[in-house]
């Protein structure tokens, strides 16, 4: 199952606050930024490059795989719902992505709730492409 890398990509005051709310990470390989399963340390924007995104079955088999480009949000589902990852996330080599962790994360929602409606419409989007995408499948 693929799904659209559009789905992902946050709207430009969104990324703007991300990007004054998070760490700079240069990929110089290809790097797993989290695994399905793991525990939720933050957020992560793609800000240059692509990475990967896969889901895999219990039995190991691959059931979704997209790459997805500059201005997505990876993690965003396990990290508001303080749920595992429910994929892994790997940034290819070259690329760049922003870490934000729950402290700037809270800090930025308070000081711009009017975000929230864009996360929301993120989060809406992720779940009506998975949906499409099983449909299709």
């Amino acid at each position: 199952m693929k799904l659209d890398p559009a789905t992902f990509v946050a709207d430009p005051e969104l990324l703007q606050a991300l990007e004054e709310h998070s760490t700079h990470i240069v990929c110089a390989e290809n790097r797993v930024l989290f695994q399905q399963g793991d525990e939720p340390t933050g957020l992560y924007v793609l800000r240059s490059g692509s990475a990967t995104l896969t889901m895999t079955a219990h039995d190991g088999e691959t059931i979704l795989q997209t790459t997805v480009l500059p201005g997505a949000l990876l993690g965003l589902p396990g990290f508001i719902g303080n749920q595992p990852y429910s994929l892994t996330a790997e940034a290819h080599k070259r690329s760049e992505v922003g870490f934000v962790n729950r402290e700037d994360f809270s800090q930025m929602m308070l000081t711009h709730p009017s975000l929230s409606l864009k996360i929301l419409a993120i989060l809406a989007a992720e779940v009506r492409a998975a949906r499409t995408a099983l449909s299709e499948s």
